[in-house]
């Protein structure tokens, strides 16, 4: 009596086995792909952590021990964030006001991209003004110039209007990069809230005010998360601009501030380090509140357009 695996063996057709063989030869492929993406990976979360740890060991050691070999501080101390946050040092007595001024910055940028280019998209894409592609088509042109070309040119506009060492001077510059991609993303997303909300609303005595604050606003949430995420972003990190234009240390943000600490002949790494790592603190808290709105702000438009 046969058994049933050589049942099954003789029952299996010729057309069968290379299927068979087939799917094998598949498993293989994917597993060995798998281990060649677990290994990029790797290599990529290293790349990225290796900078960082750097950054959190030098600020964990004594003035005496920066430029120490070891690859974990023998003593490590958290008096270099004392330091920062008591302004106990002289390149640091201005660093909560500068933090601030960044804090500032970023804030006016931000509330100016999303109101800018919520009003801008609105009108276009729901009142339907008259050739209001040309605007969107324009915007996008600007990012054909690199904003680093535009700096000098930027420099002597704020200089001669009076704006220099004014914040409102990197902020008006920040709004006029960010606010293309703003609108861009706006547009994209307003294709996937109905034209028919609006005429109801019409229909029941809405103005179009009322129509923005009380339906496009709020159903554009995700957008408005992504793009003002973004907006933050570029204000908070943003140095070329904000060195330009602020020269005052009172008018100073920290990115140009940590440079100042380059100046003398015996930089302090660890107090430099430091201020990085409590400057870096809240843009890392907004992004990961907000992570999953802004992916799903950044592809709803995209998918659903």
């Amino acid at each position: 009596m046969t058994s049933l695996t050589e049942t099954r063996g003789m029952g299996s057709s010729p057309a069968e086995r290379p299927m068979g063989s087939m799917r094998r030869a598949a498993r293989r492929k994917r597993n060995v792909m798998n281990i060649l993406a677990a290994v990029v990976s790797a290599f990529l979360i290293v790349w990225t952590l290796v900078p960082i740890y750097n950054i959190l060991m030098i600020a964990l050691r004594g003035e005496s021990d920066v430029f120490s070999d070891e690859v974990f501080p023998l003593d490590p101390t958290l008096d270099s964030f004392r330091v920062v946050v008591t302004q106990n040092h002289w390149y640091l007595e201005h660093f909560w006001h500068q933090f601030r001024n960044s804090i500032f910055i970023a804030a006016m940028v931000t509330l100016l991209v999303l109101t800018i280019g919520t009003l801008t998209t609105f009108s276009i894409g729901r009142m339907r003004i008259r050739n209001g592609w040309l605007i969107t088509n324009a915007a996008l042109l600007t990012y054909m110039i690199p904003a680093s070309f535009l700096a000098i040119p930027f420099y002597l506009i704020m200089k001669h209007y009076g704006l220099q060492d004014n914040p409102w001077s990197v902020i008006s510059a920040l709004t006029t990069f960010a606010t293309p991609y703003a609108i861009f993303i706006f547009m994209e997303y307003g294709r996937s809230i109905p034209l028919e909300l609006d005429e109801s609303a019409r229909i029941d005595g809405a103005s179009p005010m009322q129509i923005y604050f009380r339906i496009y606003l709020p159903l554009m949430a995700p957008a408005l998360v992504a793009v003002g995420t973004y907006a933050m972003l570029l204000a908070w990190n943003e140095y070329l601009y904000q060195f330009l234009l602020l020269s005052k240390k009172e008018e100073m943000t920290v990115p140009v501030a940590l440079a100042q600490f380059l100046n003398s002949d015996i930089a302090p790494w660890n107090y430099m380090m430091a201020t990085a790592i409590i400057y870096a603190l809240p843009p890392i808290c907004i992004y990961y509140s907000f992570r999953h709105r802004m992916s799903s702000g950044l592809t709803m438009g995209g998918v659903k357009g």
